[in-house]
């Protein structure tokens, strides 16, 4: 038997973890002497806590963990680290992508000296939005639930044999912007008017092109909504996207590129 602070040095956590993960019932002790309280640990539990310890690496929670160690069905347990794999992935690239706009940024402020130079570099100009033939999919939606939504559009496209024109976008309804929970229609643009849900007619916008990750959309629509305000104009209507370089094309993000539209009338 190994005393708690054998076990600690050992297996490398503290103590006072060690207490937390008996008190939550996630590695108790093989005996607790019941006149000093000190806690005693077997040998055979050293792989436990290095179990423990390799799935927060993996970046387990320990209630998560927690339900791992009660798993009997090896498919399952399988299927939840391959799971984690998969966010750990995402999470690698998400990172990948901050690391270059930082980058960028850095060597944008050494060119200029101006620490907001990426925020003055869009464009901003009034046009029509395009003619658009889509079908629709309008629900209270969170950024992340996207790709379900628009996997449902382009499940649609081959049943009602319509043929999407790679043209893609998303509008936006809510006064307010909620990553979690916002009025959002997307759409996919389709060849064939008399099949669409709607047509989307044109609007006179203004518009700018945003180039690089959707994470830095703000900036975009920033510019934008500073421009209708200091030139004279006010909103008309809700705001959308239009995808025209995307991952999907095979384009890195730094090549990505969004149209974004407002639409707008003279006050």
């Amino acid at each position: 038997m190994l005393q708690i602070g054998e076990f600690s040095q050992i297996c490398q956590v503290s103590v006072k973890t060690l207490r937390h993960y008996d008190k939550i019932g996630l590695l108790v002790p093989a005996e607790v002497d019941r006149f000093t309280g000190y806690r005693y640990y077997q040998t055979e539990q050293i792989d436990r806590m290095n179990y423990i310890q390799r799935l927060k690496r993996y970046g387990f929670s320990l209630e998560e963990i927690q339900e791992l160690l009660a798993l009997s069905d090896d498919k399952m347990l399988l299927s939840a680290l391959r799971l984690q794999k998969e966010i750990l992935r995402q999470k690698q690239q998400e990172t990948a992508i901050i690391l270059n706009e930082l980058q960028t940024h850095i060597s944008v402020f050494e060119r200029t000296g101006d620490i907001m130079t990426y925020q003055k570099s869009y464009v901003i100009e009034v046009k029509n939005s395009p003619v658009m033939n889509v079908l629709t999919n309008r629900a209270v939606m969170g950024v992340d639930e996207f790709s379900k939504y628009y996997g449902a559009l382009f499940e649609r496209a081959p049943k009602e044999q319509v043929t999407p024109t790679g043209l893609n976008g998303a509008r936006y309804y809510d006064q307010e912007f909620n990553q979690e929970s916002s009025d959002v229609e997307l759409f996919i643009g389709i060849k064939e008017k008399d099949r669409a849900d709607t047509v989307l007619e044109p609007v006179e916008c203004a518009m700018t092109v945003h180039h690089g990750s959707y994470s830095t959309l703000s900036e975009g629509y920033g510019a934008v909504v500073s421009w209708i305000i200091e030139n004279g104009y006010e909103m008309a209507g809700a705001p959308f996207e239009l995808y025209i370089k995307t991952q999907f094309d095979s384009y890195s993000p730094e090549d990505w590129e969004t149209e974004i539209y407002f639409p707008v009338r003279k006050k």
